[in-house]
């Protein structure tokens, strides 16, 4: 077993409330802007919880073909748009010859909760006869890698964990690990979410998990604050090309 393989980073891809890309992202955020705001997605009506960090601007179609675009959630679509551009940075080719060594680990905290709502109510108001075949992919964590693996034609290991709000990180050291011991030579790996949904927020809110700092959002999200009263939900994706360094 190849113990000793050195993993360096070539590519980076983010989806964030802050920006398109990992150029505005770290702008905004070297600029101190918040990407905290009052909920946009759907009625607050009753909502405890009236915040959150939404991504904006954010248009699948840059980045999938349009009869694709249905088929998937929103946190799908966020990893591919932050998988193009990770592997954009990289410049990594995929071929014949390599695609075996390449592989993907991106995973989700809730999956797509998005699609789980939607499609609940059609079942609810129209029966099950109308709900979509591809109701079940949309939903599945592991198929934000699938689907990654099925656009670039990657054939090494795919997979993801789920472990809330480390996925990202847990994604991230598996797929280094997947690197290091010699299973494949590069691998995109990080994390996406899509959650900013009316049971998602009323669920957290339930569990008094959120802050409630509706009146100031810009300063809601302060996790080493005394005054701390909870996290704000937020949605996108970030995702590292992962290379061993000798192939690199």
């Amino acid at each position: 077993m190849v113990l000793k393989r050195r993993v360096v980073v070539t590519g980076l891809g983010t989806v964030t409330p802050l920006g398109i890309g990992v150029e505005p992202t770290w702008k905004a955020l070297c600029d101190g802007i918040s990407g905290v705001g009052r909920i946009t997605r759907f009625d607050l009506a009753d909502m405890p919880v009236q915040i959150a960090a939404e991504v904006k601007g954010f248009d699948p179609a840059n980045y999938i073909d349009k009869k694709e675009i249905k088929k998937m959630d929103t946190f799908i679509h966020y990893a591919i748009a932050a998988s193009q551009m990770a592997m954009d940075d990289s410049g990594l080719k995929v071929t014949t010859e390599n695609a075996e060594r390449i592989g993907v680990y991106v995973g989700s905290g809730i999956g797509g909760l998005h699609a789980i709502e939607e499609w609940h109510n059609v079942l609810i108001e129209k029966g099950p006869k109308r709900i979509t075949p591809f109701f079940i992919p949309m939903t599945i964590i592991n198929l934000a890698s699938g689907q990654i693996g099925i656009r670039y034609g990657l054939q090494g290991p795919n997979s993801c964990a789920v472990t809330a709000c480390a996925t990202g990180n847990n994604c991230i050291g598996d797929a280094f690990r997947i690197i290091q011991r010699g299973e494949a030579d590069a691998m995109i790996a990080g994390g996406a979410e899509a959650a900013i949904t009316p049971l998602a927020v009323a669920g957290f809110a339930a569990s008094r998990a959120l802050s409630t700092r509706n009146n100031d959002p810009i300063h809601a999200s302060r996790p080493f604050d005394r005054e701390r009263d909870g996290f704000v939900v937020g949605e996108g994706a970030g995702l590292l090309l992962l290379e061993e360094l000798e192939s690199a």
